[in-house]
């Protein structure tokens, strides 16, 4: 209890002194108490505050993260994960320390088993929220800074073989999944960027359209001859007046869902006997096709729309084959 009104006293002088003066009146303070025995006097008030208090510095990173143009999505998986935190430490987050959060990490993944992956993405968030109260002088040092990044086992994915691709397309029995389908094999967009596309979007001239990526942000993506055929097709033999590029295929014909096309492409692996069909192969394929190719990094990155070049190199996973002729050429 002591070191919490210690702890009290030098948040509330955080924005007033330096660190040296800051270290001398935490001795002072110390020295000064050492005599004295301390105690809330109404625990149950005292818990309420601790409630308040962190959820008003959430709700104030949040907003933080939305002017800085995060999506919703991201917004509340931010919020989940730090008031699971809050609920299971207990404590007002001024008075955090690393070995809680070592342990909150240790005891989450063994109640749930999760992933290394996991474990790193939960640490990450936390080492976002309480650097940014370490930012706003909120806390003199965030707790996640002794915590390093959880190292993980570097896993392959797989992407679509041009067979695997082709059959996917021979299985089409109606002009919409055809167009979707080498939509997404040709642009390597997002599934989300996909099913806000308008019909206006598509500029079939210059094989191109104008998507909203992650944070709201605008980029240009391309697409190949063989796409613009099959989609011109499909926007041919549509006779809803519906402004979206991709509808479902039965009356009232509304605008397609993440959900619908998850479904639609999980069944055609089944029927065709493909392993893990999903829409965001088809990004990473494109991506790997692209390096393979020759294409700078720097570009690919752009088309993807990464912020940081590091996650297109996750996605862009050059074949060994390649690796082989270079070794040849370059070295052997």
């Amino acid at each position: 209890m002591k070191n919490e009104l210690i702890d009290d006293i030098i948040q509330g002088m955080l924005p007033f002194l330096d660190n040296a003066k800051m270290k001398q009146l935490y001795n002072v303070v110390q020295k000064a108490l050492s005599s004295y025995d301390v105690a809330k006097s109404d625990s149950e008030n005292a818990v309420c505050d601790v409630e308040v208090s962190n959820q008003t510095l959430l709700s104030s990173f949040l907003s933080a993260k939305r002017i800085e143009g995060c999506s919703d999505n991201t917004l509340r998986y931010y919020r989940k994960t730090i008031e699971a935190m809050m609920s299971t430490v207990g404590k007002s987050v001024s008075h955090i320390v690393t070995d809680d959060l070592r342990q909150y990490l240790t005891d989450y993944q063994s109640k749930n088993n999760s992933s290394k992956v996991t474990i790193d993405n939960i640490r990450r968030i936390l080492s976002s929220f309480f650097s940014w109260l370490e930012d706003e002088d909120c806390i003199l040092k965030s707790p996640v800074r002794r915590i390093h990044k959880v190292k993980s086992a570097s896993i392959i994915k797989e992407t679509y073989t041009d067979e695997a691709l082709e059959q996917m397309r021979d299985s089409c029995d109606n002009l919409r999944d055809l167009a979707l389908i080498d939509m997404l094999a040709s642009t390597g967009m997002r599934i989300g960027e996909l099913v806000l596309l308008n019909r206006s979007d598509i500029n079939f001239e210059e094989r191109e359209c104008v998507v909203f990526g992650k944070g709201s942000k605008e980029r240009m993506v391309y697409f190949d001859a063989r796409t613009k055929i099959h989609l011109q097709n499909y926007l041919d033999s549509r006779t809803d007046s519906n402004k979206a590029l991709f509808v479902t295929l039965k009356s009232p014909f509304n605008r397609i869902s993440i959900g619908g096309i998850e479904t639609r492409l999980r069944e055609m692996g089944k029927q065709l006997n493909i392993q893990k069909v999903h829409p965001h192969k088809f990004r990473r394929t494109m991506a790997t096709m692209a390096i393979d190719k020759g294409m700078p990094i720097e570009q690919l990155q752009r088309l993807l729309g990464h912020q940081k070049i590091d996650t297109t190199l996750q996605y862009a996973m050059v074949k060994q084959s390649n690796v082989k002729i270079a070794h040849r050429k370059y070295i052997g």
